[in-house]
């Protein structure tokens, strides 16, 4: 598929996204930008958060996932409605009633400042990273089949990819992504169900019987009962649980968007309704995996490496140029849904929980709307250097393991929240940030020598249970005699 396509489709993709902000944005304030004026309807907050919940790396890995581990991420997935749930039913009804915008405020409220802080401090971290790594595949990828055939060097493909993010959030913010994460969901989808018909066609075989074939494969197994694998069904259920009361409930580029429903009723009909959605939607992803290995088999096509490339080297070399639009379609509305609703609530956390911007420019509009754009500028050029410090670091594994320890850093969060709600101790709040990097440190020794411990067992998702737990046992170490 030639680079000029390609590119081309990219700036059509964009400028439709910049038409719809341009009209989302107007007259758009600080609210706006914060919480969308709590005027989103909840039925497109849910429908556009399933973008924002899979990301490039989903689209791209998932997919490739089917090979190694077959059919047993929909445990984790099932395990998700579950954690919407507890989300549900348990921090929504917490954040409305203390009328939050940034969700870490309930930590100042419930222990102190430095907890406050603490927590914002390990949401920023995680994102700044998390995000990071999620656009560095994407525009590694962009890179590889588009700017080095125009000879543009890696760092100006991500100047110009981050800027227009940014552009296209800095006056809206949630108000903008609630819509435009929308259309980016409906493009992603489509591009999911059209590449799996273009691969069938070409397979000569009808869906009825792809199903059929899917199921009698080994790609299907979906349940693992061997406890030492980090496959086990048990592990894997109560992994996808914790991590989406974590990484959703305790996110605040998450929650940011349910906060700004017109109230608690329709956050809770939006939470609900994602969660369950998000069941025949990775299960679409995964049985596109297996038709991608059939398809492969079937071709005589060598399987790469990394199978993250599975994917694209399908949909470009050997589908024809539809198929390699569609596929630049679905990864950039990937890409864009979770890198915008990332910035957004990476300005809004460091400016209400670091720099307490509401607080210090609360009657004076413009003002804040000034201060608000320097941060906004300002996380736009911290994911720049951090993407590029990727780059630099040119080792997948160490990147990796940067993404990896990144996660560790939602294990205080779970314990903090955790201690918060169903305890009533009080504990020595100067103590909290010392107890919140203690946690992950030992869960990550943990994890390393898990084998040695406990003779051959292997610690998977289910380290941010342990990560939690580790808070919480922490913070009740450091609780206040007179509580």
């Amino acid at each position: 598929m030639r680079p000029e396509i390609i590119l081309g489709t990219f700036v059509i993709y964009t400028l439709v996204i910049f038409i719809i902000a341009w009209f989302t944005s107007r007259k758009a304030d600080s609210q706006s930008f914060f919480i969308g004026n709590h005027k989103s309807p909840w039925f497109v907050v849910a429908y556009g958060m399933i973008g924002a919940s899979l990301s490039g790396v989903t689209f791209i890995s998932i997919p490739g996932w089917v090979g190694k581990t077959g059919f047993t991420y929909m445990v984790i997935v099932f395990g998700y409605v579950f954690g919407y749930l507890v989300i549900t039913t348990v921090l929504l009804p917490l954040y409305y009633r203390l009328n939050l915008t940034s969700i870490y405020t309930y930590l100042d409220q419930r222990f102190g400042n430095t907890a406050y802080k603490t927590g914002s401090v390990f949401f920023l971290l995680s994102r700044i990273v998390g995000a990071s790594f999620r656009m560095f595949l994407v525009v590694t990828i962009l890179q590889v089949f588009v700017m080095d055939y125009f000879g543009v060097p890696f760092w100006v493909t991500v100047v110009a990819f981050i800027i227009l993010i940014q552009l296209y959030t800095m006056k809206g913010g949630i108000k903008t992504i609630i819509w435009t994460d929308t259309l980016q969901t409906t493009f992603m989808l489509s591009a999911i169900v059209i590449s799996i018909f273009m691969i069938m066609q070409q397979m000569g075989t009808s869906f009825t019987e792809m199903i059929a074939t899917v199921c009698e494969s080994d790609f299907s197994n979906m349940i693992v009962t061997n406890a030492d694998s980090k496959q086990n069904v048990v592990k894997l259920f109560f992994s996808g649980m914790f991590i989406t009361i974590v990484m959703t409930g305790l996110d605040q580029d998450m929650m940011q968007k349910n906060l700004s429903c017109r109230n608690i009723g329709d956050a809770q009909k939006n939470m609900f309704t994602l969660g369950l959605i998000l069941v025949p939607v990775n299960l679409l992803f995964l049985f596109l995996g297996a038709v991608l290995y059939l398809y492969a088999a079937q071709k005589g096509i060598a399987i790469p490496e990394s199978t993250d490339q599975l994917f694209p080297l399908i949909s470009f070399e050997y589908l024809g140029v539809t198929a390699g639009i569609v596929f630049v379609v679905g990864l950039i509305s990937a890409a864009y849904s979770s890198a915008d609703s990332a910035l957004t609530a990476l300005t809004t956390s460091f400016s209400i929980d670091i720099l307490g911007l509401d607080k210090k420019y609360a009657h004076d509009e413009n003002l804040l709307k000034k201060k608000r754009y320097i941060v906004h500028l300002l996380m736009s050029l911290v994911i720049i250097f951090v993407i590029i410090l990727f780059r630099l670091i040119n080792d997948q594994a160490v990147i990796a393991q940067l993404f990896t320890f990144a996660g560790y850093t939602y294990g205080p969060l779970l314990g903090l929240y955790a201690f918060g709600m169903f305890t009533k101790l009080k504990v020595n709040d100067r103590l909290i940030p010392w107890i919140a990097v203690a946690a992950p440190v030992i869960s990550y020794f943990i994890s390393q020598y898990s084998e040695q411990i406990w003779d051959g067992y292997k610690i998977g998702f289910e380290l941010l249970i342990i990560n939690g737990a580790l808070t919480f046992i922490g913070l009740f170490m450091i609780k206040k005699p007179n509580s």
